[in-house]
């Protein structure tokens, strides 16, 4: 991979939004945001997490003064766990939205995490206009001797779709998505990094980033395909002492002129499996350069973050130390990045080329 310094930083620029601690349906946090244009305004799509960490889908409009996001306007809950398969024991959630504007379906695909008696696990939705969405239901994904894992035996988180789409390594036009399956035995080096057709000789159990593919044509026959994933590849795993213990994906991924821009995250620290609010790890935000034409592989990626807790929304929360990307909009030529605040809040920054 490059030797060259990464050629984008984060640059903070507010907090966005904080919970209404008179709204019960808020009181843990609002974090962890999706976004998007819809009818020529900005919108918001944020985490909201009741007592118990509960969690539903929000909406609201996005202020912008000067061509900066500086404040919202509430407009209610779009999705809530109301579906058994977003129901736990003890536990209930439609969480971490990413949302991708596909202009091949004339789309917003939503993807989030279904919190139900399974754990975590993908589910789909889309809209035309940002309000109103329609489940797809859970992700399946198909096995092929490749992969040779099968990836419904695990948990799967931060999923997001790329917005255009792309030659699949098996030839076909296809939607791409990535994901990062939990549990997974990953190859050692970066999808770019090694020959394309040899098996890895070594595996690593941290959490890494995978892509899979949803066939086109496919999908424009009947959208239900859309949660149908094939021809997983491993994409990247942990490398630098900031993201040493798991890292992945952010918001959808953007086309500069070196490829395909991702942001991701990066977690060290210790976990603890008795709970899903963790209080030992520190999460900060990374990037790479994916292949434009074959977004599967890294053409570089950040050996520092770009942006890590630092003021003290991001440092004490309900997570402390928590710097979490999920969201990125265009206004007037500018990127703005959304992101979770110690679980608690949501902090906007622009990106800038370095």
């Amino acid at each position: 991979m490059s030797g060259q310094p990464f050629p984008y930083r984060l640059e903070r620029a507010g907090v966005l939004m904080q919970a209404d601690p008179d709204d019960p349906l808020e009181v843990e946090g609002v974090l962890n945001p999706a976004a998007g244009w819809a009818d020529g305004e900005l919108y918001l799509l944020p985490r909201l997490v009741a007592a118990g960490n509960v969690s539903r889908i929000g909406l609201a409009r996005v202020q912008v003064e000067d061509g900066v996001p500086v404040g919202t306007s509430r407009l209610g809950v779009v999705l809530e766990p109301d579906m058994t398969w977003e129901q736990g024991e003890g536990n209930a959630g439609v969480e971490d939205p990413r949302v991708t504007w596909i202009a091949a379906l004339n789309l917003h695909v939503m993807t989030y995490v279904a919190f139900g008696p399974a754990g975590p696990r993908t589910a789909l939705a889309v809209s035309g206009d940002l309000r109103t969405w329609r489940r797809l239901g859970p992700v399946v994904y198909r096995w092929d001797e490749r992969t040779e894992v099968d990836l419904n035996l695990y948990h799967n988180k931060d999923t997001v779709f790329l917005p255009e789409p792309v030659i699949a390594p098996d030839g076909e036009l296809s939607l791409a998505v990535l994901h990062r399956p939990m549990g997974v035995l990953n190859p050692v080096t970066d999808g770019g990094d090694g020959p394309d057709d040899v098996p890895p000789t070594e595996r690593d159990d941290r959490e890494s980033i995978w892509m899979s593919f949803i066939p086109l044509a496919e999908v424009q026959r009947e959208l239900a395909a859309l949660t149908v994933w094939r021809g997983h590849r491993y994409v990247a795993g942990p490398r630098y002492d900031w993201e040493a213990l798991k890292i992945g994906g952010g918001p959808p991924p953007v086309r500069v002129p070196e490829g395909w821009l991702l942001l991701h995250h990066g977690v060290t620290g210790r976990l603890d499996p008795t709970t899903t609010q963790q209080q030992h790890v520190n999460y900060a935000a990374g990037g790479m350069i994916l292949r434009a034409d074959q977004p599967w592989l890294v053409v570089s990626r950040s050996s520092v973050p770009l942006l890590q807790a630092e003021t003290e929304a991001e440092r004490s929360g309900t997570v402390p130390n928590v710097v979490f990307p999920t969201a990125i909009v265009e206004i007037d030529g500018n990127h703005f990045v959304f992101y979770g605040m110690a679980d608690s809040a949501i902090g906007v920054a622009r990106l800038v080329r370095s």
